[in-house]
């Protein structure tokens, strides 16, 4: 049965605020020849694609020192792949070398830092009033830098905020503003499935999220029901997304008439899910038909 019902449906909502724009994420889908290394940074939670230019001994589970966005950092070994997901060639980044004890000694040093820094951070933004909520700081292993995370709903002047944290902590600072699913991604927690977020969980690189995804695949049209704790729609609707065209490809349309038992039916709901179809007939009689009943013939369904 389908999970859309009238009280649902509030024509007023603006689902345009849940969606992503397009810009949010690379949708690029890439082959290579050579596996490339699956990455992900333990502050962020975020996924890296990195090759090698020198041959390295390393294996799922170590940690190397690689080129992100924000400097060389260390980051875990998830595995390896030859195809990415949601990205551009040209953000596949290079891994200089295997972590090594210093390495760690310095990650684990950074971590107190950390606590400090956030501390610190706080009290400046109450002292210059500005509206922000910091969301993560990070110190990387391998620069003199520093990044703070934070979101606002506004665009922020923080010069003489960084200005006041050079001074401090006598290394480069970074003040990144990060959007609803970021800050989702780098705090986790549970979905309304029970598991955690997938943003923090399984994938980052996921394509936009959009309205049309929840429609469908037949789901509420509640924002309450169709959008994660990040306030935007939920992760899932876009990799199930696939799965639900794919599977429609094989069923016959919703709206379609077709004679049956001496009588003309409107085929009224579709459910690839259960693969049961639902037909209204101009009799009055409501049946509901396993789809492997149904074949296409010269263009034309029929029920055997």
């Amino acid at each position: 049965m389908s999970d859309i019902f009238e009280s649902d449906i509030d024509e007023d909502e603006n689902f345009s605020i849940l969606e992503d724009s397009e810009q949010d994420s690379a949708a690029d889908s890439l082959e290579f020849e050579q596996p490339l290394f699956v990455l992900k940074l333990d502050y962020s939670y975020e996924s890296l694609y990195a090759k090698t230019e020198k041959k390295l001994d390393i294996k799922t589970g170590d940690f190397a020192i690689v080129s992100t966005r924000c400097g060389r950092d260390m980051a875990k070994v998830i595995g390896q792949t030859k195809k990415t997901v949601g990205i551009k060639a040209a953000d596949i980044v290079t891994i200089e070398r295997k972590a090594n004890s210093d390495d760690f000694s310095k990650a684990e040093e950074n971590k107190s830092k950390e606590d400090e820094a956030f501390r610190v951070f706080k009290e400046k933004v109450t002292f210059h009033g500005l509206d922000m909520k910091l969301v993560a700081v990070h110190f990387l292993t391998d620069e003199q830098k520093a990044i703070f995370f934070f979101s606002s709903d506004n665009r922020v002047d923080f010069r003489e905020l960084v200005k006041d944290l050079v001074s401090i902590f006598k290394m480069r600072i970074e003040l990144r503003q990060i959007g609803a699913r970021d800050e989702a991604r780098i705090c986790g927690g549970l979905g309304v499935c029970g598991r955690p977020f997938c943003c923090h969980s399984v994938s980052d690189k996921l394509r936009p999220v959009a309205i049309k995804m929840a429609k469908d695949q037949s789901l509420s049209l509640n924002s309450l029901k169709i959008s994660g704790q990040c306030g935007r729609l939920l992760c899932c609707l876009s990799y199930e997304f696939d799965w639900y065209n794919e599977a429609r490809k094989k069923l016959p349309p919703e709206g379609l008439h077709i004679h049956y038992d001496g009588t003309n039916f409107k085929i009224s709901e579709v459910n690839p899910l259960t693969s049961m179809i639902k037909m209204l007939g101009e009799d009055g009689r409501m049946l509901e038909i396993n789809s492997k009943r149904f074949v296409k013939e010269k263009e034309r369904w029929k029920i055997t």
